[in-house]
């Protein structure tokens, strides 16, 4: 019963979300005016906008002009949904618990924003590094010196990673956006899960520029936007931060 109405909660924050992808690139409101299709600027109805199950009955189609609607759409509210769940389940319903859901919302935005348009919003950030710091003070998986250092770790160290790669590339490598991500990350999860959170990213950033790298005539000039990489590693901490943790240890240094 309480997942069921945990995952409901989740699939509506997931239409907020959407929203936010949407707006915030292009510095419009998110809370006016109303939804609206994006084709024909037909307002959507209150039973047009039900997460998930809309999509369906529509058929992924708006229903004024039948312009396609994505199937990101859909995607974001089932993964708020079932991100929901899983930070019940692992941290009951406590304040920790919606505090870390709130810090994993703020980065699935800023996943699919970083994704579309090469940037992570100060708006996020900003906000996202005082709210982590403060609410360190009540949480009890971090304290609030572990967050003031990861703040500082992880600014710190991206920008030194940015400024390394400036003096020996003579281009910029690495966005401030980066660098404020980072320290919103560790000022939630603390300096060690920035230290794993640059670890993970390092080696699924890779990864998955292997394949576009090796296609791409242009070898050394490839690049995706990294922000997607730190957000998704920090979401791996979150959840198995121990657990990689004690495999790592188990698997290298015994």
């Amino acid at each position: 019963m309480i997942v069921g109405i945990t995952f409901i909660f989740g699939i509506c924050i997931g239409s907020f979300l959407n929203v936010c992808i949407y707006r915030l690139p292009h510095s419009k409101s998110i809370v006016f005016p109303s939804s609206a299709c994006p084709k024909c600027s037909e307002p959507i109805r209150f039973y047009d906008n039900i997460p998930i199950l809309s999509y369906i009955f529509l058929k992924g189609k708006c229903r004024n002009c039948k312009t396609n609607i994505s199937i990101r759409y859909p995607l974001v509210e089932m993964m708020a949904g079932l991100f929901a769940v899983s930070v019940y389940l692992k941290f009951g319903a406590t304040f920790e618990a919606l505090i870390i859901y709130c810090f994993i919302a703020a980065l699935v935005i800023i996943i699919y924003i970083d994704i579309d348009h090469w940037i992570i919003p100060d708006s996020i950030t900003l906000p996202g590094i005082l709210i982590g710091f403060a609410a360190s003070f009540f949480m009890g998986g971090i304290h609030y010196t572990d967050s003031a250092l990861g703040i500082l770790v992880g600014g710190g160290t991206l920008w030194l990673v940015a400024y390394g790669y400036q003096l020996l590339m003579k281009k910029e490598g690495m966005g401030g956006g980066d660098i404020k991500l980072l320290s919103m990350i560790g000022a939630f999860i603390g300096w060690k899960g920035v230290i794993l959170t640059i670890f993970l990213s390092s080696v699924i950033g890779t990864i998955a520029n292997i394949p576009g790298m090796l296609l791409s005539r242009k070898f050394f000039n490839y690049k995706l936007p990294f922000g997607p990489f730190i957000a998704i590693a920090a979401i791996m901490d979150v959840f198995f931060g121990d657990e990689i943790i004690s495999l790592y240890v188990n698997t290298f240094l015994y």
